[in-house]
């Protein structure tokens, strides 16, 4: 109490603290780095990644992209990669004029390398940079090369991905988050009793919104899934700790005369009723730095950063904001809509053996519905995207012009001899899907003579060190047919040379998905045991956090069901966010209810009387907390063209919905069904179990 007295006194000075320190926030915030290449949180440990580092780090080639140019004249073609070249990012580009002069006809070269260059109406040109695939240099030189070339040509690779993401996204952000913002005061309108509390709510929670990105500085960079998913998600989530505090403030108000002495009180009860619900909530993101796929730990840190931000607010920066409006607050108070629901808890108790049949009904088709939709996911970060993206239409004319679905490059020993790279290159050439290997040897020994070759193509191709080959597939990168290539390619590579690498797009891609495989099933175990403990705790029961986390993890069958039934298809890192997010934000309704429910059976009710009290007291709180989550997250789901960052927010929204009505009407039946095993292995509740 002393520190919540402290917190009234020094209600001003809180408040212009919290507004200074918004400026070096903002600076923060603005200056924090956005990464939009998901490949970049692959372990360091990863082959793959070391030799992405090694061809940046001595081969001086990071990033590496195609640029498809249509009906132009050869002489045109060859002024333009001049001008590509200028570029100072661009460390070499490789097309036909690297081996002969344009004025030899294109047909002296190999078949192979005729056709793996030139269609009937096009050409293509292989740029290599010297910045890697998704650094700042890296995007501004994909924008500068599409303003040289114009209109009839097309960049693709995942630096012109990563570009049009960045683009969109930027795009996107202000609007999304001005929709979550209007839905979300929308929802809080209709749901409160007071006009003006809503922005007060906003105000605060927009502080600590601004707080935690700013503070994001300090990890250097974060992803723009987290840049996207933080601010609406902690303003949904940390909403319930405001409307806690405001209820307790009425409350309060009630018994005392002084406002300030009321406010004290009611910061105390809410830093108590909130504790228990933002540490399950935290824990559930904390549980997300354990994958390997180190996106969850820039999540989960960033997100669990919030909650708790959103904790400080809700206790310091919200209290003093209403005690400095109390006036017009007290001016603008209006009828809750939610109407009295002691007509539906009557209801819920009297059948609820009939919402026990439902819950066992519901298990089975939306268990089998959601292991189907974790090996339904989809990892080609293309796919995520708009078809009318820029990045989008080059690689479909790549696929279909030159029928290149993903290029894979091989990091070797430059000292092997030439005739063993040829065998290599002949037994790779065979693979499935392989259109064909692109070497120094692929060259040498055709009708082109050895003395034009050198510089022109060697110095792109070869150091002294390593040498590159260049592997064009059919297969598109994250299928299971560039799986098994991969496979096959590596078993060829390391025959010839132990050390040899084979990287890229769809290597790295393959790494990711049988990294997050795991990850998926250690984040979710590592969630449940974490709020299983802490609700053990909170509620003093060994009982009732099975029976908590049952119907929780039911809402998140039911969530992650349904794609599969709806023939949906979800970017990869939706389901081992979602599931992990989904629990830990959501719980805290199951927590609300139990407790209520326990301190009525411990003031002597019998369990239908105490279960039909705490129904009428806990559904309007799980009601607006239910609906304030699904307000802020819907609209963006709607309005985002980025599949990753809808597909999420729909899932946030619709998660919340599931959980909400599965609270109000499983959850007390399991509890009504259970209610001895309750007493008998919950603290101090035996002396329940007769009444």
């Amino acid at each position: 109490m002393k520190i919540s007295k402290a917190i009234v006194r020094l209600r001003v000075p809180i408040v212009i603290v919290t507004l200074i320190l918004m400026i070096p926030a903002a600076l923060g915030m603005i200056n924090t780095r956005i990464n939009y290449d998901m490949l970049t949180y692959l372990p360091e440990s990863m082959d793959t990644v070391k030799g992405q580092n090694i061809l940046l780090d001595e081969f001086g080639k990071g990033a590496f992209s195609f640029i498809i140019l249509e009906d132009m004249p050869d002489k045109d073609v060859a002024e333009l990669k001049e001008k590509v070249e200028q570029v100072k990012q661009v460390d070499s580009v490789l097309w036909y004029n690297n081996i002969a002069d344009i004025s030899i006809p294109k047909e002296v070269l190999p078949e192979k390398i005729y056709n793996a260059f030139n269609t009937d109406h096009s050409t293509v040109m292989a740029v290599f940079f010297n910045t890697s695939t998704s650094s700042d240099e890296t995007m501004d030189a994909i924008r500068e090369i599409r303003s040289i070339t114009g209109e009839k040509c097309f960049v693709c690779g995942l630096s012109a991905l990563v570009t049009d993401l960045k683009d969109l996204c930027e795009r996107e952000e202000p609007i999304y988050v001005g929709i979550a913002v209007v839905l979300a005061l929308a929802a809080m309108i209709i749901l409160l009793d007071n006009w003006l509390v809503p922005l007060v709510f906003l105000a605060s929670i927009g502080m600590m919104i601004l707080l935690n990105l700013g503070t994001n500085f300090f990890l250097g960079e974060i992803s723009y899934i987290t840049k996207a998913l933080s601010a609406v998600l902690q303003l949904a989530v940390t909403m319930d700790y405001s409307i806690f505090l405001w209820h307790s403030y009425n409350e309060q108000k009630q018994r005392y005369n002084d406002n300030k002495e009321a406010m004290a009180v009611a910061i105390h009860q809410t830093f108590l009723s909130v504790i228990g619900s933002s540490i399950t909530t935290i824990a559930g993101f904390i549980a997300l730095c354990f994958m390997t796929f180190t996106l969850g730990k820039d999540l989960g840190i960033v997100m669990a950063k919030g909650v708790l931000f959103g904790v400080i607010g809700c206790i310091t920066v919200l209290p003093s904001l209403i005690l400095m409006l109390d006036k017009p607050l007290s001016k603008l108070s209006h009828r809750s809509i939610i109407p009295d629901m002691k007509k539906l808890s009557g209801g819920i108790v009297k059948i609820f053996p009939v919402f026990l049949v439902i819950f066992i009904l519901l298990v089975p088709p939306f268990l089998y519905g959601y292991t189907q939709t974790n090996n339904e996911v989809y990892y080609d970060m293309a796919e995520c995207l708009p078809k009318d993206m820029e990045f989008v239409i080059a690689n479909t004319k790549l696929s279909e012009d030159f029928d290149i679905s993903s290029t894979h490059m091989v990091l070797m020993d430059s000292s092997i001899e030439n005739k063993e790279v040829k065998k290599m290159i002949s037994e790779m050439e065979n693979v499935d899907g392989v259109k064909y290997v692109l070497g120094i040897e692929s060259v040498l020994g055709s009708s082109v003579p050895e003395d034009i070759l050198p510089s022109r193509i060697k110095d792109i191709l070869e150091n002294d060190k390593y040498e590159l080959l260049l592997i064009s597939s059919k297969y598109h990168s994250a299928s299971d047919a560039v799986g098994k290539q991969i496979d096959s390619l590596n078993e060829i590579l390391h025959r010839y040379d132990k050390n040899g690498m084979l990287i890229g797009e769809a290597p790295c891609m393959k790494d990711m998905i049988d990294t997050t495989g795991r990850d998926f099933e250690v984040v979710n175990l590592i969630s449940i045991i974490a709020i299983f403990i802490i609700i053990a705790i909170v509620e003093r029961s060994i009982s009732l956090p099975f029976i908590l986390i049952a119907v929780i993890e039911l809402a998140i069958f039911i969530n992650l069901g349904l794609p599969h039934y709806m023939g949906q298809s979800l970017p990869f890192i939706a389901p081992i966010c979602i599931s992990t997010i989904q629990l830990g934000a959501t719980v805290d309704y199951a927590i609300l209810m139990t407790t209520r429910y326990k301190a009525e059976r411990l003031s002597g009710a019998d369990k239908k009387s105490s279960m039909q009290t705490t129904l009428r007291a806990s559904i309007p709180s799980i009601l607006v907390s239910g609906l304030g989550l699904f307000a802020a997250t819907f609209g963006v789901a709607l309005y985002s063209d980025i599949d990753i960052i809808s597909s999420m927010c729909m899932l946030l929204a619709r998660g919340a919905v599931i959980s909400m009505l599965l609270v109000i009407f499983i959850l007390p039946a399991l509890l009504l069904l259970c209610d001895k095993l309750i007493c008998y292995t919950t603290w101090g509740m035996k002396k329940c179990v007769k009444r």
